[in-house]
């Protein structure tokens, strides 16, 4: 996944609001979001490749989602696949400070991401390209709350995208409560960003241009899918995911509403 746009605990009815997207080869197979037989709490889709998720959540009210981390020194392959991170903490029982803990030993293990993950209250971000002197991982982080945005470098790296989102779901919420449709429009743009926008960002290739829009068409590459979702202070979770192919047509439509608080 390559872009989360999310409101936390900064509403009182609705603590978490995300909008996002799934950039990735089209190539790669993938099953759409749903309940895993193996895992019957666990609502993700699937990567079919490696076996694991980019973003899920569970009846018991938690959540993760991964980024890949941009590293143009660092392009090969890693022992373990990003995408076990989400799913294992998805289908495990740690706290969120414990289970980051515990990948912050292992960190080098896996080609470079960005993990966020919660427990319907605590959000908790962990990186493992944010480094004291180049090889201590930083320490995970509990987020305060606020309005954020996450793509393919730090939390909040003021990318055209990223600030773009974060611009519109402020707007969003000051003036509706949250529905599907509108929490895509936070992620669906499909226009490039300028030249100089980018060149702010030290992001001045032609592919670099291709990419930094909200909504990936990259011929081989682009947005597979988009996922928005919220959670209610009375314990509702929805989530949508819209599937997409390579003329950003929708091809499926994942939605699931349920109350975490019969599930505790």
């Amino acid at each position: 996944m390559c872009l989360l746009i999310f409101a936390h605990q900064v509403y009182p009815s609705y603590p978490l609001v995300l909008a996002a997207n799934r950039d990735e080869f089209y190539a790669r197979e993938t099953a759409p979001a749903a309940f895993w037989p193996e895992y019957p709490d666990v609502l993700a889709g699937k990567d079919l490749q490696a076996g694991g998720t980019w973003m899920g959540v569970t009846r018991r009210g938690r959540f993760a989602a991964i980024t890949n981390y941009r590293d143009p020194a660092a392009t090969g392959e890693a022992p373990r696949s990003r995408g076990e991170l989400t799913l294992d903490f998805l289908s495990g029982d740690d706290t969120a400070p414990v289970y980051l803990t515990k990948i912050a030993k292992r960190a080098s293990e896996y080609a470079g991401f960005n993990l966020l993950v919660g427990d319907g209250r605590y959000l908790w971000y962990f990186s493992n390209r944010h480094t004291v002197c180049g090889c201590t991982p930083i320490s995970p982080e509990m987020l305060r709350p606020g309005i954020y945005g996450l793509s393919n470098a730090k939390l909040n790296t003021p990318w055209p995208k990223v600030e773009l989102g974060k611009q519109r779901l402020t707007q969003l919420l000051d003036s509706v409560p949250p529905n599907h449709d509108a929490l895509l429009g936070l992620v669906n743009d499909r226009q490039r960003a300028s030249a100089e926008a980018l060149k702010l960002q030290g992001m001045d290739t032609e592919m670099e241009q291709v990419l930094s829009a909200q909504f990936i068409q990259a011929g081989e590459y682009g947005t597979r899918s988009s996922t928005t979702m919220w959670t209610s202070d009375t314990g509702e979770t929805s989530w949508r995911e819209l599937g997409f192919d390579q003329e950003g047509q929708v091809t499926s439509t994942s939605q699931e509403q349920f109350d975490v608080s019969k599930n505790k």
